[in-house]
């Protein structure tokens, strides 16, 4: 039986992200994908209130909250899921490829006491796999190409794609960070505009593309296959290969990289805290002696 999924956004226009509350209002169970922990860099301080906003909002309901989703390790927001799974119970759930995302950022940071194995997660997630949530039927599709580990989760005609699409007017995902290929992107995407044209899509990022005003994160494969400036039917492998690199050589590096990297690569978990009682995350420099001669 078919069951169409309650769909409600929460946008945190601090970081530019779309989180999702997905629900079975029969059964009352649901699923949040990409919570968004608040983090102020300057002063290393973290808040709950855009996670509280969707407890506040499944509490309003009477749903329970069963599964916490990522589409992948983020690089621009830290994960609220360790206070969603901490106040509902929820399971975690990656794809099973975070392992090579945590093989590639351990020796990164030193991040001596981390286990490779994608352990700090409930469930790692494999391409193909589906599971419920209430009496909604959730597909896992494997999209690499941002990261070794980026996945999209289908349920009936919506599909929740992670970084892998922007707005048709805005694009398409990086592929530089370490991991990341533009061809497995251009592939990843391929596979996505092959599902039927009416398949609504739903972003996790809007930046307003130049020349909008509002932001947006809701289109269609038709609209994709139709009109996305990077990726639109007619772009080649090669054509998109060129320009998605061409385009990575000029971004600046994500605000939030260095903690996000190394706390979403454990769910959402701080490293263990000092004898005074604090987390300390790192920041990987690069000789400086060479610089401090010339002073």
């Amino acid at each position: 039986m078919h069951v169409d999924p309650v769909i409600e956004a929460f946008f945190d226009e601090a970081t530019n992200t779309v989180s999702y509350l997905v629900a079975d209002s029969g059964t009352g169970m649901a699923a949040v994908i990409d919570p968004v922990l608040d983090f102020d860099m300057a002063s290393g301080e973290g808040d709950v209130r855009s996670a509280q906003r969707i407890l506040d909002r499944v509490h309003e309901k009477g749903w329970r909250i069963i599964a916490v989703l990522e589409t992948h390790a983020h690089a621009d927001h830290l994960s609220a899921a360790p206070f969603i799974k901490a106040r509902t119970g929820a399971w975690v759930g990656i794809g099973e490829h975070i392992r090579d995302v945590q093989h590639i950022f351990r020796p990164v940071f030193a991040l001596d006491d981390l286990v490779p194995d994608g352990r700090d997660f409930d469930r790692l997630l494999r391409d193909g796999e589906t599971f419920a949530v209430g009496d909604l039927t959730i597909e896992v599709l494997h999209v690499p190409g941002h990261t070794p580990a980026d996945l999209a989760y289908r349920i009936g005609p919506n599909l929740f794609v992670g970084d892998t699409l922007f707005m048709p007017d805005y694009g398409t995902a990086r592929a530089d960070f370490p991991g990341g290929d533009a061809r497995t992107l251009y592939r990843s995407i391929r596979r996505v505009l092959t599902l039927p044209d009416q398949t609504r899509l739903f972003m996790c990022h809007d930046y307003k593309a130049p020349g909008r005003d509002d932001y947006r994160w809701e289109t269609t494969v038709g609209e994709q296959r139709r009109a996305n400036v990077h990726v639109h039917d007619g772009v080649d492998e090669d054509a998109f290969v060129a320009m998605r690199e061409a385009r990575d050589a000029t971004l600046a590096v994500p605000r939030l990289l260095l903690p996000s990297i190394q706390v979403n690569i454990r769910a959402g978990r701080f490293p263990k805290a000092d004898a005074n009682g604090v987390s300390f995350l790192r920041i990987p420099v690069k000789d400086p002696r060479h610089v401090l001669t010339l002073v």
